[in-house]
C-alpha cells in the first residue's frame, strides 16, 4: 500500500504541472485497479497499513474521482486562482482518503477521518461561490466535529477493555447488553450516521454543496459520504448484539427519511440543492442495508456507494457546466437547455436514467440487493421502499424535464454546447457505472 501513498506525495512537488498531475493520477487508477483480484482476505500489510476487497474498491473510486476534479476544474487553472494551492489540497485530501481505507488500527482510522474535513473545508472557503460559504464551512465543522467526539471516546474506551485497536481483534467485552454497552454503541455509530448522513442529520450536506465549487461538490459526493458507509462496516461488527436490538430506530429513520427528503427534492429550483438532497435519499437506503447487516445488504450497499459516488459526481459537473455558461444554478432561469446545448442533453438524459436506477447502471444492481435485504428483514418497510422508489423517479425526472423542456428564459442565443475535455470527464464517469454491471464482481468479489 506504501507504493501508492509514496506516489501521491511524490506528485506534491510536480503541482506546478497540471497535465502531468493529471496523467500520474490516470496512471495510479491503473496501478490500483491491477492491484484488485487478490485471493487473500487482508494483503499489503505494514506499518499499520493493510487492504481487503472493501478497501481496494474504494481507494481505486478515489482516485478515480480526484483525477476526474482535476480534470473538470480546469477554470481554477485558466484564471491561475491559486492553482497550486487547490492541486496540492486535492493530493492532500486523497492521501487522506487512502489513508483512511488502508487502516488496520481503529485510532489511525479516526485520524485519517477526520483530517479529510481540513482540506475540503479550505475548498469551500478558498474556491466557493457566494459569501454564504462561510456559514455552510461552519455547518459541516461542527456537525462532523460533534459527531466525531464521542467515537473518540469510545475508541480510547475500547482501548482500554480490550487492549488492541486492531482492527478484526477487537470486540466489545460485555456479552449481555446493559446501558454501557448501548451508550457506547450509540456514541460509536453517531459519527458516521452523521457523516453519511442520516436524515435529521443531514443539513449541512445541502449547504456545503450549494457553496462549494465543483471540486468540493465531486469529492463530497463521489468519495466523502462513503466514509461514512465503509466507517460503519468497520465497527458494527463489534456490536453485533446491540446492533440486533437496536437496528429498527436505524432502519425506520433512514427510509421513513429518505421518502421526506424525495419528497423535499420536488420542492428544490436550485440544481445542486436537488441533487445534494437526493444523495441523503441514496445514502438513506445504504444505511438500512448495513444495519441489518445481512449478506445481500452489506453488498447492495457498496455497490450503490460506488455507483451513486460516479452518478452523483457527474451530476454536480453537470451542473457547474451550465453555471459556467449560464451564471446560474436555478431551475426557473434554465429552461430549454436542449434547444440551447443539444449535445449536453444527452449527458443530462445519460446520467438522470442512471441517477433513477435504470439498467443497466450498478445503481440497479445494487437497489436489488437493498431492497431484497429490507423486504427480508421487515415486509412492513415495503410500503416506504415503494415511496422512495417511486419518488427517487419522480424528482430525476421532474430535474430532467424542467430543465431541458420549455420556453430558455433569458436573451442568450446561442453558447458552447460543450467542451472535449468536458466531455471526456463526463463519459468517465458514465462508462464505468454502466459497463461494470458486466463483471459485477470488480465492485465486490462476493457476488
Amino acid at each position: 500500500m506504501m507504493k501508492f501513498l509514496l506516489m501521491n506525495m511524490m506528485l506534491v512537488f510536480l503541482i506546478s504541472n497540471w497535465g502531468v498531475v493529471e496523467l500520474a493520477l490516470f496512471l495510479m487508477c491503473f496501478l490500483v485497479f491491477l492491484s484488485l483480484g487478490h485471493d487473500f482476505y487482508v494483503f499489503n500489510l505494514g506499518l499499520q497499513l493493510g487492504t481487503d476487497y472493501l478497501s481496494m474498491i474504494l481507494v481505486m473510486l478515489s482516485v478515480w474521482i480526484i483525477m476526474l476534479v482535476i480534470y473538470s476544474s480546469q477554470m481554477v487553472n485558466k484564471t491561475n486562482k491559486f492553482s497550486c494551492l487547490f492541486l496540492f489540497l486535492n493530493l492532500i485530501l486523497l492521501f487522506a482518503l487512502v489513508m483512511t481505507f488502508c487502516s488496520m488500527d481503529y485510532l489511525m482510522f479516526y485520524l485519517s477521518f477526520e483530517s479529510s474535513l481540513i482540506p475540503t473545508l479550505i475548498l469551500i472557503l478558498g474556491w466557493g461561490y457566494q459569501p454564504e460559504r462561510t456559514q455552510a464551512g461552519i455547518y459541516m465543522l461542527f456537525y462532523t466535529l460533534f459527531a466525531s467526539l464521542p467515537l473518540l471516546v469510545s475508541l480510547i474506551s475500547l482501548y482500554m477493555v480490550g487492549g488492541s485497536l486492531t482492527m478484526g481483534l477487537v470486540k466489545v467485552g460485555e456479552s449481555e447488553l446493559s446501558m454501557v454497552s448501548v451508550l457506547w454503541y450509540f456514541f460509536t455509530m453517531l459519527a458516521f450516521v452523521v457523516k453519511l448522513p442520516m436524515y435529521l442529520f443531514h443539513l449541512w450536506l445541502p449547504k456545503a454543496h450549494v457553496e462549494a465549487p465543483v471540486a468540493g461538490s465531486m469529492i463530497l459526493a463521489g468519495v466523502l459520504l462513503k466514509l461514512g458507509g465503509y466507517g460503519l462496516i468497520r465497527v458494527l461488527s463489534m456490536f453485533t448484539e446491540e446492533n440486533k436490538m437496536f437496528s429498527w430506530v436505524w432502519v425506520g429513520i433512514s427510509i421513513l427519511g429518505g421518502v421526506f427528503v424525495s419528497i423535499l427534492c420536488l420542492r428544490q429550483v436550485d440544481m445542486k440543492s436537488l441533487i445534494a438532497y437526493s444523495s441523503v435519499a441514496h445514502m438513506s437506503l445504504v444505511l438500512g442495508g448495513l444495519v441489518v447487516f445481512s449478506w445481500w445488504g452489506m453488498n447492495g450497499a457498496v455497490i450503490i456507494m460506488v455507483g451513486h459516488g460516479l452518478c452523483s459526481s457527474g451530476l454536480f459537473c453537470l451542473s457547474n457546466i451550465i453555471y459556467e455558461r449560464l451564471g446560474s444554478r436555478s431551475l426557473l432561469i434554465n429552461k430549454g437547455l436542449l434547444n440551447l446545448m443539444p449535445s449536453l442533453g444527452l449527458w443530462w438524459f445519460l446520467l438522470s436514467i442512471s441517477n433513477m436506477a435504470a439498467p443497466p447502471t450498478l445503481n440497479l444492481l445494487g437497489e436489488i440487493n437493498l431492497i431484497i435485504s429490507m423486504v427480508s428483514w421487515s415486509k412492513v418497510s415495503m410500503i416506504s421502499l415503494i415511496g422512495l422508489s417511486f419518488f427517487s423517479a419522480a424528482y430525476t425526472l421532474y430535474l430532467y424535464s424542467i430543465s431541458q423542456h420549455g420556453a430558455f428564459f433569458s436573451s442568450l442565443y446561442a453558447c458552447c454546447s460543450g467542451k472535449l475535455n468536458e466531455y471526456y470527464v463526463l463519459s468517465l464517469h458514465w462508462i464505468p457505472l454502466n459497463l461494470m454491471i458486466l463483471k459485477s464482481s470488480v465492485v465486490l468479489p462476493m457476488i
